[in-house]
């Protein structure tokens, strides 16, 4: 789905309502600031505001995943792309998650490997030093790739103000985690909580 497009059409609809930013947040109960991170294409409505949001500009759900006012005529061909989309992007999302649990696996089993190999076969000094460098390369490279891969694959959800998000790799890092959740701080709300991961929206 094209973000930019859809951000431009809810700005669009929105004005031609006559409503103001502010006030089509308040319809909504939420921010301003989440209007406006919509119609710059920053981030789609999630799933729980899109009926609400489509209510408020007299649009339909199709009307707003498709970015323009959809005719009677294209209206299944449009509903079925939208669908074909989101599970695009969970499918995606999904595999995003497995090759990060896949790469995190092997480079826990590669850097084992190389370290017990340093560590108990006879080898002159310079390569058991050789083999720990690469060791500390190849957790580096490896942790590096799955830690890319994993904070793409889906969203975290704020459980203060319910919204989704995809967090920096900054602060990805930095957040303690359990296996579905990971501290951050919320760009919405700004509380720092224990988010929870969504594989689709």
């Amino acid at each position: 789905m094209d973000q930019i497009r859809i951000g431009q059409f809810i700005a669009q609809t929105r004005r031609s309502r006559g409503l103001t930013q502010k006030q089509l947040a308040q319809l909504l109960s939420i921010s301003d600031k989440t209007v406006s991170k919509w119609e710059c294409g920053k981030g789609l409505p999630e799933v729980s505001l899109m009926l609400p949001l489509c209510r408020a500009l007299e649009i339909t759900v199709n009307d707003l995943l498709a970015g323009h006012r959809v005719d009677q005529g294209e209206y299944q061909k449009t509903a079925e792309e939208n669908m074909m989309d989101l599970m695009r992007e969970n499918e995606e999302n999904r595999k995003k998650l497995a090759l990060s649990a896949i790469c995190g696996g092997m480079t826990v089993l590669a850097v084992c490997s190389l370290v017990v190999i340093a560590s108990f076969m006879e080898l002159p000094a310079a390569a058991r030093v050789v083999l720990v460098l690469l060791a500390i390369a190849a957790a580096v490279v490896g942790i590096g790739g799955a830690a890319v891969l994993d904070v793409g694959a889906g969203y975290y959800q704020c459980p203060h103000c319910g919204t989704l998000f995809v967090p920096t790799m900054t602060a990805y890092v930095k957040g303690y985690h359990t296996i579905t959740r990971r501290r951050l701080t919320c760009p919405e709300c700004g509380v720092t909580s224990m988010c929870r991961r969504r594989i689709t929206r």
